[in-house]
């Protein structure tokens, strides 16, 4: 069974997903717009109406496919969501002639979709649009002080809507409102990473069985846990790590000295030369990923004739690589993950892909439960096309040179003054950009080195880490001094959204 949330548009969608799941629930997303076929395919308990940046009045305004009601599922509607509801009962909706954005707080809350909160609430509020008058027999639950229809509900209960937002942290009882809805109506609470880590293992035996699998392996969290899962499960596979020549300072070593006293069977391959010759002259990033997708898959097909016949490709998809390739229902493409969009259409593999339904954080706790050491469960995510897409425009070994040592300096930084678990993902951008500058007394011409870090959970979204100035000072310094050829170093503050993690 499933949490279905429906996405109209809303920034927040993917957080409203995640925080069903910490709850307990399985979520899914589907498109607003997504056919009761659809819908029932994903074997819904409840639905979840988003907000949306549309007002429900306005001419292509997205609404649900309306034989959604007949399914008489439970229904929560979110702002926009809520005001879906109004309207397609027969309640009116109207402008409110400004925007309500920011704090307010429920001066008043009722039944049990509030139950066990007290006093006054501080929510979070977006919207230019607001319910004027109610359906014939609904009910307020909640209101502000500007506001009567903070919160709303049918009169059986089953449609409830509240016009803040619970699932961001600005709404800090947001978490009970949520799980007061899943109480409200009986939703399983079964999604945990032990019955996750079963659960996966029973499929695998089962799709697999005595065929051979390819393991594509980068070192980080999911490919390292995806091996484990793999023996676990007694599962035959080559583990194959290839590098590119992109990989990150002693990449190669640190991936060998730390998978190999796990039990896993690792290959290394050096295919360095291969990709860069590939890569050369190739400036625009989807090419990028697309030309490293491709030869990594010609890389396994290798290794697979050499140990027989291997009928499977086993990768460390996650959730947001399917969303952002467009491989969701209703996503668009932001970029092509090397390992999603990037790949073949002639793949000559069966995929395998246990972690396709996850999130980060949901690999990391599998990871704890397969043993997996802590400085690799909880390391910063690495791209697959590695420094590739760390380097704006042509990727020539003198650049990756100059990125590869600008990230290390940046990383020790972070380690020599304990701050490296304050951000979720740290990384150095090489940019095309030429700066004038001073080195002693002559006048320098150099390379623009710009250094990202951000906070993040899941990597939908994310925030500038905002790390002390004397350790960005400290790394820009040594940068400058230790890389003859850059000549300035500039932070990134850019958030998730607009901005996307990488650069490419």
């Amino acid at each position: 069974m499933s949490v279905v949330v429906l996405d109209f548009g809303s920034q927040y969608t993917r957080l409203i997903a995640r925080r069903v799941r910490e709850l307990g629930a399985y979520s899914v997303i589907l498109p607003g717009t997504a056919s009761v076929e659809q819908i029932e395919r994903e074997n819904p308990s409840a639905l979840i109406f988003s907000g949306s940046p549309y007002s429900v009045f306005e001419e292509g305004a997205p609404v649900p496919d309306s034989r959604l009601y007949a399914l008489n599922l439970p229904i929560l509607g979110i702002c926009y969501g809520m005001q879906l509801l109004a309207k397609q009962f027969g309640g009116q909706v109207c402008d409110a002639g400004t925007r309500s954005y920011g704090a307010d707080e429920l001066v008043s809350h009722d039944g049990e979709l509030f139950d066990a909160l007290r006093g006054a609430l501080p929510v979070w509020m977006s919207h230019a649009s607001s319910v004027e008058s109610l359906p014939q027999g609904w009910k307020i639950l909640a209101t502000t002080q500007h506001n009567p229809h903070a919160a709303i509900a049918s009169p059986d209960g089953l449609y409830v809507g509240v016009q803040f937002h619970p699932e961001v942290v600005h709404t800090p009882s947001g978490g009970q409102v949520l799980s007061n809805f899943l109480s409200m109506h009986a939703i399983s609470r079964d999604w945990t990473a032990e019955r996750n880590l079963d659960q996966m293992i029973r499929e695998l035996r089962q799709s697999v069985a005595d065929a051979s699998v390819v393991l594509g392996v980068s070192g980080g969290v999911d490919s390292s846990a995806l091996a484990l899962l793999l023996a676990r499960a007694g599962i035959s596979h080559r583990a194959v790590f290839v590098d590119h020549g992109l990989l990150r300072a002693r990449e190669r070593e640190d991936v060998e000295a730390s998978l190999k006293p796990l039990g896993v069977s690792l290959i290394t391959v050096d295919a360095s030369e291969r990709f860069l010759t590939a890569l050369r002259g190739v400036v625009d990033p989807e090419e990028k990923r697309k030309t490293i997708g491709k030869l990594f898959v010609d890389v396994f097909r290798e290794e697979a004739a050499k140990a027989g016949s291997c009928r499977f490709l086993a990768q460390g998809t996650l959730y947001p690589d399917v969303i952002e390739s467009a491989g969701g229902e209703g996503a668009a493409n932001i970029k092509s993950h090397h390992n999603v969009g990037g790949l073949p259409d002639e793949l000559g593999f069966e995929l395998i892909e246990p972690f396709r339904r996850f999130f980060k954080d949901e690999v990391r706790e599998i990871a704890a439960l397969l043993g997996l050491p802590d400085e690799v469960r909880l390391r910063h995510p690495f791209p697959g096309p590695g420094l590739a897409v760390r380097i704006l425009g042509e990727i020539t070994p003198e650049r990756v040179d100059i990125v590869r040592r600008a990230d290390d300096i940046f990383i020790s930084t972070l380690h020599e003054f304990d701050v490296y678990h304050d951000a979720w993902q740290a990384l150095a951008v090489l940019t095309p950009i030429r700066s004038v500058g001073v080195a002693g007394d002559e006048r320098k011409y150099g390379s623009v080195i710009a250094l990202r870090a951000v906070t993040s959970v899941d990597a939908m979204t994310a925030d500038w880490a905002r790390l002390p100035h004397h350790v960005l000072d400290r790394a820009a310094q040594r940068i400058t001094r230790e890389i003859p050829e850059v000549g300035r170093v500039v932070y990134d503050i850019t958030s998730k959204p607009p901005g996307t993690i990488e650069w490419e």
